[in-house]
């Protein structure tokens, strides 16, 4: 189970050290975790309305999902309206999809947790985007919290923030976390016996 502190730190080995969003994403539910392939949305302030499908952009980006995805949704941070709730949350998880991250609302929030859906937002509101913001684009590169996102990239989710692995790095990447994984699980062993944090440290290289 890698962790977005090991990917982080693998990043960072590998060059690329700002991966980690900015803002601390919170999730739904403590304990949340989310590894999966971004699917890109963008919202931006519009008050153009489809009174016959309203719902239609989003509908059709709900149902482009595929399993193992994770849900980018970037809305400028905007705190106009909730941009993901409760029914969003049950189409996704039809479809196999991970979880959701958002540097907008969410709504819905306990039938979220309800659902067991990872959700990983910047904050709450009951408010619908209808009239007040649309969907820009799918599937496009997009910036949440200073760290860009394209479609396919890697996007890990936890309790410490989020983590984004560009696609053309990601073996690199995962092959270092995966090395670190393995080191830590040693390295935590040797502390709980006994061992001191310098003997540790200067046998590993590992904290």
């Amino acid at each position: 189970r890698l962790t977005t502190a090991m990917i982080s730190d693998a990043l960072d080995q590998c060059g690329l050290r700002a991966q980690v969003l900015r803002s601390r994403l919170v999730p739904v539910v403590a304990g949340s975790r989310a590894f999966g392939r971004a699917a890109t949305v963008r919202f931006v302030p519009s008050a153009v309305d489809r009174p016959d499908d309203p719902y239609g952009p989003a509908i059709d980006f709900l149902s482009s999902l595929q399993r193992g995805e994770l849900a980018v949704v970037a809305t400028d941070e905007s705190n106009e309206s909730a941009f993901w709730g409760e029914l969003f949350s049950a189409a996704a998880m039809g479809a196999g999809v991970v979880g959701v991250v958002t540097d907008g609302n969410l709504r819905d929030t306990g039938k979220i947790a309800g659902l067991g859906f990872a959700a990983f937002a910047r904050s709450h509101r009951p408010i619908d985007y209808r009239l007040r913001m649309d969907i820009a684009n799918t599937r496009e590169t997009v910036t949440i919290g200073g760290v860009q996102i394209s479609n396919g990239d890697l996007v890990i989710a936890d309790d410490d923030g989020v983590v984004v692995v560009p696609m053309a790095r990601e073996d690199d990447v995962l092959a270092v976390a995966r090395l670190r994984a393995a080191g830590e699980s040693t390295v935590l062993k040797e502390l709980l016996a006994g061992e001191s944090l310098r003997s540790v440290w200067d046998r590993h290289r590992i904290l």
